[in-house]
């Protein structure tokens, strides 16, 4: 629970811790085989354990109808309190119905082990192409948010859930930094103010250039990189971490930054997911957020800063936590820094940004992104990795 030495309540008030204690996974594990049970996907599994930990909070489970609904519609629980993306677990009509309302649902991951309990409160239906249009704008099921809600069932099963254990992450066990023990950290340091990042893209130094910006006027930094599910052409994770630690160990202040793992999924929901992200870091402490260009876009669904219009729809304070909006960093080749169009009086021709698609055909063809795009340490790590994919 969040103590009034925090710098920032959790959303909602309270943070949410829905881990099983030693008792109840007994009474659970002692059920299991009796119990009628869903396996859950990657992302639903990743959404099972960000509830757990109190990383969506004020939610205890999975949504309701009425939060759905308002969720969908209005960018709202039910309650009024701000929230801009569902959170569902979805099964076909055939395995709703074998379910009975008031009871509890053994839930197992994709590899068929039992890592979680539903406490059954509803059943309801909701309309896909409706879901797909407010929070993806769009239909199309080339976007990768919306081919997920159609793969889904048609059933949505709502209630209060239970994880049996946190285990460590299989990779980055000692950056698995809960929100719980994040605001420890952060109480610890004294800091105030800390500003939450997020990404599912290797460090280049259009990032470094915000991140070092923002902690100009805050005290800390909290890297967050999403470590759940993806995209398959997405940079892995341990590629994307490896690239955080050389950045930390060589270009940034060791004692003002913490680097933690997000185990949350990405919908690339864009100006929608921008929200969910910066609630997500409020509940783990942080006071501000970086919103930077296209934030959590995929394609070219979204407009370039449609993700920090989005912020002005919530009044002053709604949200509780202060986005940081950050225009389009590049190299400016007239002032030989790193600037934004806010500072630098070049033309584009004195401008060097490379997309993502153009930086991962040179890692395929094993050449090294220029050193104004990238740091040579973070750069050589990428061609390693990119060679070793091929």
């Amino acid at each position: 629970m969040s103590t009034n030495t925090d710098a920032i309540a959790a959303h909602g008030g309270k943070l949410i811790n829905r881990i099983a204690s030693p008792e109840q996974r007994q009474e659970f594990i002692a059920a299991g085989d009796r119990l009628p049970r869903i396996q859950l996907d990657d992302r639903t599994t990743c959404d099972l354990i960000t509830i757990a930990i109190g990383a969506l909070s004020p939610l205890e489970g999975f949504m309701g109808q009425a939060d759905y609904n308002r969720v969908v519609e209005e960018m709202r629980l039910a309650n009024g309190l701000p929230w801009s993306i569902p959170v569902t677990l979805s099964v076909s009509e055939e395995t709703a119905q074998s379910l009975k309302e008031g009871s509890q649902v053994r839930l197992d991951d994709p590899q068929g082990k039992f890592i979680g309990i539903l406490e059954l409160t509803q059943k309801y239906t909701y309309d896909k192409a409706r879901e797909s249009v407010q929070v993806y704008r769009t239909e199309e099921t080339k976007h990768p948010g919306v081919k997920a809600v159609y793969d889904q069932g048609a059933v949505n099963l709502a209630g209060p859930v239970w994880l049996l254990d946190r285990e460590d992450h299989a990779l980055f066990p000692k950056y698995q930094i809960d929100p719980a023990e994040s605001r420890a950290m952060f109480r610890e340091k004294g800091w105030q103010t800390i500003v939450g990042f997020q990404t599912r893209n290797p460090i280049h130094r259009a990032h470094e250039y915000i991140q070092k910006c923002a902690l100009e006027v805050v005290d800390g930094l909290f890297l967050h990189p999403l470590v759940g599910t993806t995209k398959s052409d997405d940079i892995p994770a341990e590629v994307r971490m490896r690239c955080y630690e050389i950045m930390l160990e060589n270009y940034f202040p060791q004692d003002r930054v913490i680097l933690a793992i997000n185990p949350s999924a990405m919908r690339y929901a864009g100006p929608r997911e921008a929200i969910f992200h910066a609630l997500v870091r409020k509940n783990y402490g942080c006071t501000h957020f970086i919103v930077g260009r296209d934030h959590a876009g995929v394609g070219d669904y979204y407009g370039t800063y449609d993700a920090q219009k989005i912020f002005e729809e919530f009044k002053d304070g709604e949200l509780g936590i202060v986005p940081m909006k950050f225009e389009h960093a590049f190299y400016c080749k007239k002032t030989d820094q790193m600037a934004t169009s806010k500072t630098s009086p070049s033309k584009k021709e004195d401008r060097i940004h490379l997309s993502g698609t153009k930086v991962r055909e040179m890692l395929r063809r094993g050449e090294s992104p220029p050193p104004q795009f990238s740091r040579p340490e973070v750069a050589a790590e990428l061609v390693k990795a990119m060679q070793v994919k091929s």
